[in-house]
């Protein structure tokens, strides 16, 4: 549900402002993509056959599969290990320097995915090292599960378990009936698989709804935890603070901002904002101005106000609340949060209304609305790059006294 959402990756330049911070831009064409061979056809035939992408593609969930005659055609891009234990069947997601695709295992008939990345482009490299380090340490229920890789000199095949159940917003929607029991359902779950994280000094730094699918169609299908080229992966013995700035910006801990040293309870700030949404269909922080909101994550304010909040028991609101603290020392750990009483009981002292509604209206009001932004962004965004120089000077001075406000009250 996070249209047009962007992250910030690591390490903007130390002169630039937290406005400036480099984003994603999402996928907007072929002209530029590095893998228009995979997908290279026959003129406008070919061209036309091409779905527009959507506002959003997660590179673990299965979308519209492509027509037999151009899988064929990328499927001779792959190294000959990898096909020679794996049938290619279809391109299911696409990132700046990857591609996704869904494969199926020769002997067994399992479906995996495989992601291509191409290590030959730094930032492609830099993302792979960073997931690689992580995935191979974890094996978890609720954690995507790297099966095996194969490298070449200017590429990496990982091979993933796939997840066919889609995101877990996408589910809520279309299941008809939501209450706060089924959502202490789906945080016990993450909720496992960060604890476990956490344990072996792993931080995700970009939790968020679309990283979280369903392994398969099921009502009984687990949660899993995906996407994890922003994660930082602690050896033993090493520092638990990080300073790299990172994150998708709505779900960023007040920490990063304001460029302090952080830990892992950065990741229990990004689940509060994600109870809140699971809870609401709405976010506790959204401003399309970065300044903004900004200033709304540092100073941590939110409401309880609109539907379906009237209807949520004070409990919910108790966990949300011991999340979405500014003080990361006050922050509830993931162990905590499993104990909380709201999440033990399973919400049974909640009220059993269905709230499913209220949320559905709102996580699809946001979706139309972040898809409406994006185009109007991509539509402006020559003329925001021709703004003057003395307005750019202004946005970051008023960032640098923000930052030097926040910065002197977190420390005082």
């Amino acid at each position: 549900m996070g249209c047009g959402t962007s992250k910030v990756l690591p390490e903007p330049p130390k002169d630039v402002q937290l406005d400036l911070v480099k984003k994603v831009d999402p996928y907007t064409g072929y002209k530029t993509d590095i893998y228009k061979h995979f997908i290279k056809g026959d003129g406008d035939a070919i061209k036309s056959a091409i779905p527009s992408p959507p506002c959003h593609t997660n590179p673990y969930v299965e979308q519209q599969e492509p027509r037999k005659n151009r899988v064929a055609k990328y499927r001779a891009k792959f190294d000959p290990r990898v096909t020679a234990k794996y049938d290619i069947k279809a391109l299911i997601g696409r990132g700046s320097f990857s591609r996704v695709v869904r494969v199926e295992h020769k002997a067994t008939k399992q479906p995996y995915a495989i992601k291509l990345i191409e290590t030959k482009y730094r930032e492609g490299r830099e993302v792979c090292e960073s997931e690689l380090c992580v995935l191979r340490r974890v094996r978890h229920t609720n954690i995507i599960q790297l099966i095996e890789v194969f490298e070449t000199q200017e590429r990496v095949y990982m091979v993933m378990e796939l997840a066919t159940g889609g995101e877990l917003f996408d589910r809520i929607i279309a299941k008809g009936s939501f209450t706060e029991r089924d959502a202490t359902r789906v945080l016990q779950m993450v909720l496992d698989g960060v604890k476990y994280l956490h344990t072996l000094g792993i931080t995700h730094r970009d939790l968020k709804p679309e990283n979280l699918l369903y392994y398969h169609p099921g009502m009984d299908s687990k949660i899993m935890i995906t996407d994890f080229g922003l994660a930082s992966a602690r050896k033993k013995g090493d520092d638990c603070l990080m300073k790299t700035t990172c994150g998708t910006p709505e779900y960023i801990a007040p920490e990063i901002l304001i460029r302090k040293p952080y830990t892992n309870s950065v990741d229990m700030w990004a689940l509060g904002v994600i109870s809140y949404i699971l809870l609401s269909g709405t976010m506790p922080f959204e401003d399309d101005n970065r300044t903004r909101l900004y200033r709304q994550i540092l100073k941590g304010k939110y409401s309880y106000s609109g539907e379906p909040w009237p209807s949520v028991s004070n409990l919910g609101k108790d966990f949300i609340d011991r999340l979405l603290t500014v003080d990361p020392g006050d922050r509830m750990t993931a162990l905590q949060a499993l104990k909380h009483p709201w999440v033990v009981s399973m919400a049974a002292s909640s009220s059993m209304k269905n709230l499913h509604r209220s949320i559905s209206q709102n996580l699809l009001k946001r979706a139309s609305s972040r898809c409406q932004s994006t185009k109007s962004a991509q539509s402006t965004r020559s003329s925001r790059s021709t703004k003057s120089n003395k307005s750019r000077r202004v946005r970051e001075r008023e960032l640098r006294e923000l930052n030097l406000r926040y910065q002197q009250q977190y420390n005082g």
